[in-house]
């Protein structure tokens, strides 16, 4: 399996923490000390299995046999680093359902926070009667929103949905299922044995009570109103709670002492904003992955669902974390990169593969702001934010005989920065933020300089990069752990987190991208009910 794996000098602290992050791509590993300083880390790929129409899906297996190949390469490089571990922490995407028997072992493949099966068992579920709210109806829809500060997402893309299905259509695995667990529960069942979720992994089950942050708990209507049997569910526990240690088998396999901690952790945005050090209130991080959102830290709970945006329960304990999502970002490079530029057909020559992020950079840089009047729409997936619309899909508008293969590709990532800001105008009004601010971008798409320019320009935002943005969410687990294990504090982060440059927005391109910004606004609102009839019946293309 293919790995990737870099080192720093290590600093003089010598208490690690081997903090795991969990994303669609793969797992990396990586050892970090208190001071934030990460020693090394490593990557391996985790592969993706479509299924039938609208699944997706992982074997959670894959997930775990990533991990300890990782960590066991981290760990082998030095002799002095398994002495120096005190503790693991993960971070791993959310929305994400695995059904366990009672001893923990998975009865099914992974469903993903992409697989959207369950929209129309999660529907049946919301609606009542005739009279509902853009498809719930209004009593379920004013309890969800009350006590969870948000509601299903009617696409299935969460595991109300995916339950749901599971409900429907396979009950023979839901009688055999001790519990249903997110990415997160899945990786701490195999670290300690124990079955729990933290506040933010079992935030989209959408049967927590969340008003009051020192006691969260599933709540007995909410779960009626989704047709989930309680004992199906883990116990609930705080992100930096300490859970257990490493159950012994693991603790021999990765050549750790039986008594190291695990902290409960957190899933990628709660583990994303602190990594990226933005812990105080209303500071804004641009998360650049596979998928994309913006948060920011919020001392109440809150929702506006027009813009389908929330403040929900997150690492810290005593605030909400402010949510935007959105569906495809860098997965439109994935998307360009696999099935265009080195599909495998006849054209594909011997070449095969190459390091191709930073040759798109090179050539978006040399292409004029704006795309040559080139405008891509980055729905691959439909959207969430500030619209849920699965029947979106991605498209070039305005293509011409003058345009080459260099234009499409900064139109690629000129159309995922016009996306982030139709979704940053309703997140500021929403954490009273303003235009021209600040907001720190972690990812793997933060590691582009032209990118971070570009969304700059686009956004009139300043943009501050990190000098390791893919590894915030790693570094937000351990800093997570080290707070768990009484080493740091929250107020401590801001200071841990190193920028490596600041990107100002350039005045002179601001009338030309307030243009674009338009005109793909206008886009949205008159291909949406094309879209809408063209896929209302059809699955989204793989």
């Amino acid at each position: 399996m293919p790995s990737t794996a870099q080192a720093t000098t290590a600093s003089g602290n010598d208490r690690l923490v081997l903090a795991v992050d969990l994303g669609t791509s793969g797992c990396k590993c990586a050892l970090i000390g208190m001071d934030g300083r990460v020693l090394a880390w490593t990557f391996r790929a985790v592969t993706l299995h479509l299924v039938d129409e609208l699944g997706v899906e992982q074997d959670p297996q894959d997930w775990w046999h990533a991990f300890l190949d990782g960590a066991q390469e981290l760990l082998a490089a030095d002799a002095r680093r398994r002495q120096q571990v005190i503790a693991v922490c993960c971070s791993t995407f959310g929305e994400c359902t695995i059904p366990v028997d009672d001893e923990g072992n998975a009865l099914s493949r992974a469903m993903l926070w992409v697989d959207m099966r369950g929209a129309d068992a999660i529907r049946r579920r919301a609606r009542s009667g005739r009279l509902n709210i853009q498809g719930y109806g209004p009593l379920k829809l004013a309890r969800w929103l009350r006590l969870t500060g948000g509601a299903p997402s009617l696409s299935g893309k969460d595991p109300a949905g995916h339950i749901a299905w599971l409900y429907d259509h396979q009950p023979s695995l839901v009688e055999r299922t001790g519990k249903f667990l997110n990415a997160l529960d899945f990786m701490n069942l195999r670290l300690t044995g124990r079955f729990c979720a933290t506040y933010d992994s079992a935030l989209t089950t959408w049967a927590t009570d969340n008003r009051d942050l020192s006691q969260v708990r599933y709540d007995a209507r909410l779960l009626r109103m989704l047709g989930v049997e309680r004992d199906k569910l883990p116990e609930l526990v705080h992100s930096t709670e300490v859970i257990g240690h490493l159950l012994p088998t693991v603790a021999e396999t990765l050549g750790l002492a039986p008594d190291t901690k695990v902290v409960a952790g957190a899933i990628d945005n709660s583990a994303a904003a602190i990594g990226a050090g933005t812990v105080r209130d209303r500071e804004l991080h641009l998360y650049l992955g596979t998928s994309s959102w913006l948060g920011a830290h919020m001392p109440k709970k809150r929702t506006d669902i027009n813009a389908f945006i929330a403040s929900l329960p997150c690492a810290q304990p005593d605030r909400y974390l402010a949510m935007a999502m959105q569906t495809t970002a860098c997965g439109n490079l994935s998307f360009l990169r696999d099935r265009i530029l080195f599909h495998a057909d006849e054209l594909l020559g011997d070449d095969q593969r190459m390091d191709v992020y930073p040759l798109l950079d090179r050539i978006a840089d040399r292409v004029p702001p704006g795309s040559r009047g080139l405008i891509y729409m980055p729905w691959l997936l439909g959207e969430r934010t500030p619209v849920d619309d699965r029947h979106l899909r991605a498209g070039l508008f305005n293509l011409s005989l003058e345009h080459t293969r260099e234009d499409m590709i900064r139109a690629f990532l000129e159309g995922v920065a016009l996306n982030t800001r139709w979704m940053l105008e309703p997140m500021l009004d929403f954490i009273g933020g303003e235009r021209g601010g600040a907001m720190t971008i972690v990812g793997g798409g933060g590691q582009s300089d032209v990118w971070c320019q570009m969304i700059a320009d686009v956004t009139g935002m300043v943009v501050q990069q990190p000098h390791a943005p893919i590894q915030a969410n790693a570094l937000g687990a351990a800093f997570i752990a080290g707070i768990g294990l009484g080493e740091l504090t929250y107020h401590d982060v801001p200071t841990l987190c190193r920028h490596r440059q600041r990107f100002e927005p350039r005045q002179t391109l601001r009338g030309l991208y307030d243009d674009c910004f338009g005109t793909f606004k206008q886009l949205h609102r008159q291909l949406a009910p094309i879209y809408r009839r063209l896929n209302q019946h059809r699955s989204p293309p793989r």
